[in-house]
């Protein structure tokens, strides 16, 4: 009987957490697990139960939340050097990274998928050396919703309230004079959103091919939005955005393992959704096949 760490965030989203926990917990049991609950209680809890979760005796962790549960899971995991694996019960008011890996959204259904699911490695993104992130580091338009829409507007709207607040900002075009330096290739521009990411979705808004993202490549989607100089230029980003097209002279899309960011001023990232205080020099570093993922 496998030894389990459920880490539960029971205000996530919905509150799909809360209400279908028990039906998660008959479901893993079914397939011969041993479930201990873990209900987190404040910011930083879930990075704290996972750190611990492998000198407990756990053999997995598995996060039932949103997208910032699963950041704090996945930290904890890579601060204690951890490498037992770890899978998703995806609970949020988005879920980026359920939806890159096309995880299903009822949890009960999660829940057997990661019974009888098979582990594999994935990449993890390292943010200044201090915090990691699973599948994006983003500045600009539509990151500041993601951690400034309050949690009750979510839960109630869900995609709707990152829509909305994405929009208002689109109208305020407040763009960011940055040097993105990789190993191949050096751009500055102003840009109105960046993402260094490692998934098909970014905050349920930005979304891209299947084909153009591998979680264990060892690379980073980098996708960078130039600030337009008239409509024209406006409405070509806004349909490239829609129909994942990257053609445009206003997107920057390509490939790294390693970006700095060097700012004019000290500009706030997003983190999985969570907020991450800026610098003047960001450096970010993919760590390859960091951690096990069951799915």
């Amino acid at each position: 009987m496998k030894n389990v760490l459920l880490i539960v965030n029971p205000v996530s989203g919905k509150m799909k957490a809360k209400t279908s926990l028990l039906s998660v917990v008959k479901t893993l049991q079914s397939y011969g697990m041993y479930v201990t609950v873990a209900v987190t209680e404040r910011r930083g809890h879930a990075t704290e139960l996972a750190a611990n979760a492998n000198k407990n005796g756990h053999e997995m962790v598995i996060c039932f939340g949103g997208d910032g549960t699963l950041n704090e899971t996945i930290s904890g995991l890579m601060n204690s050097g951890s490498k037992i694996p770890f899978g998703y019960i995806p609970a949020g008011s988005t879920n980026d990274f359920a939806t890159s890996m096309k995880m299903p959204t009822v949890p009960s259904k999660a829940a057997a998928r990661i019974a009888l699911g098979d582990a594999k490695p994935i990449d993890i993104g390292c943010f200044n050396g201090e915090r990691y992130f699973t599948y994006v580091a983003a500045f600009g338009i539509f990151t500041a919703t993601s951690y400034s829409v309050p949690q009750e507007v979510k839960n109630v709207f869900g995609h709707l309230a990152y829509i909305l607040g994405g929009v208002k900002e689109i109208g305020n075009l407040r763009s960011y004079k940055v040097k993105i330096v990789t190993e191949d290739r050096v751009i500055e521009d102003e840009f109105l959103f960046g993402a260094i990411a490692n998934s098909t979705s970014v905050a349920g808004i930005v979304k891209l091919d299947d084909s153009l993202v591998d979680i264990s490549d060892g690379k980073f989607e980098v996708a960078l939005i130039k600030k337009p100089k008239n409509l024209n230029e406006l409405n070509k980003i806004v349909y490239s955005l829609t129909s994942s097209k990257f053609e445009n002279g206003g997107i920057e899309f390509y490939k790294a393992s390693m970006v700095t960011a060097f700012c004019e001023e000290e500009m706030d990232w997003t983190l999985d959704g969570e907020f991450a205080k800026g610098q003047s020099v960001i450096k970010i570093e993919n760590k390859h096949n960091a951690v096990t993922f069951v799915k």
